[in-house]
């Protein structure tokens, strides 16, 4: 997993919506809906939610 994968999923976990995340990342709303997705995909979970937990879990947030 990336640097850019441990922030996105960082600020997912602070609360921050997908436009607000763009914005910090100074990128595009569906640039951040593919990368969460592709986040999601590799760690084996379906959600951004599931996501932050496993994160969470693995003390990466």
């Amino acid at each position: 997993m990336s640097g850019e994968d441990v922030l996105l999923l960082s600020l997912l976990a602070r609360g921050l919506l997908v436009e607000q995340i763009a914005r910090e990342l100074v990128t595009s709303p569906r640039t951040v809906r593919r990368r969460t997705a592709s986040v999601c995909s590799a760690l084996g979970v379906r959600t951004p939610v599931e996501a932050v937990v496993w994160a969470v879990r693995n003390d990466l947030v």
